[in-house]
């Protein structure tokens, strides 16, 4: 607490000096001044009870980084759920308005959270219960002097210990972790890198079942030309070369051999399946 310069010290003085009022001092005061003013100067107050309290309201945003959503919006969030404390706050209950405008607050934020901070959502349900740990937590911890494990914070919520392991498991829904990340081996790969890939032969499976019976019916020429230029992707050139033609002959070859497939695909693609 900073002592401000005082009337005796102006004066050449400095035996008694003149303290500052601490934050909770001045937050009673200005409430107490509310109650007996007019609309107009209860609106001044409630603005100044506002901007003294500022510093509350974003240490309690600090306590929510990291979980998906800015900072500046999180301290957004907060200044509303101030503004809502202030206004509801009566100073007749007896109690501190810090007591009363942290809760609010809180509330402010995991409304937020609960409402616009999901990357991927999971049910209602995740998230109250998500709402439920993350406010009793802090309390286990003191009690145990440890980390709570699953079953101790689902007998303390009164909860099935699996709803809380889904609950503890949905964590990463605020932020994912990018792919950017680096994995857990010893090489440099990153978690996308681990991750699979489509089989490029999947989207051939339907047409090797169609063509098969097709295939089937041509000459052991006309079975190497397809083969050559549609699954080992030969140019034309190659597949004259092969077979002993120019590689104008082969793209009558291809044409005549590709509409007569189509025409016999289209004309009974039942029985042609079937075969």
């Amino acid at each position: 607490m900073t002592a401000s310069p005082t009337l005796a010290a102006r004066d050449g003085h400095t035996d008694v000096p003149e303290t500052r009022e601490t934050r909770s001092e001045t937050t009673t005061r200005l409430f107490a001044a509310r109650e007996d003013v007019s609309d107009a100067g209860r609106a001044a107050i409630e603005e100044e009870l506002v901007r003294l309290n500022m510093p509350l309201a974003r240490d309690l945003s600090r306590r929510f980084r990291g979980r998906g959503i800015a900072d500046d919006d999180l301290e957004q969030v907060a200044y509303v759920g101030l503004v809502k404390a202030v206004k509801a706050f009566s100073p007749d209950r007896g109690h501190e308005f810090v007591s009363f405008a942290v809760p609010t607050i809180r509330g402010e934020i995991r409304r937020h959270f609960r409402d616009l901070g999901w990357t991927v959502r999971p049910p209602r349900s995740i998230q109250e219960t998500q709402t439920k740990i993350g406010t009793c937590e802090g309390e286990l911890y003191q009690q145990l002097g440890r980390a709570p494990r699953p079953s101790e914070i689902a007998d303390h919520l009164g909860l099935e210990l699996e709803q809380v392991i889904d609950a503890l498991g949905a964590t990463g829904c605020f932020a994912p972790a990018s792919l950017d990340a680096p994995g857990h081996g010893e090489d440099d790969d990153t978690v996308g890198m681990r991750i699979g890939d489509m089989d490029p032969g999947f989207d051939l499976a339907e047409a090797r079942a169609t063509l098969a019976p097709l295939l089937a019916r041509l000459s052991r020429r006309e079975q190497l030309i397809v083969e050559m230029r549609f699954f080992r992707g030969c140019t034309q050139a190659e597949i004259g070369k092969e077979i002993g033609v120019s590689q104008m002959h082969v793209s009558r070859l291809l044409a005549r051999l590709v509409a007569r497939m189509r025409e016999e695909l289209t004309a009974d693609p039942a029985g042609i399946t079937a075969a």
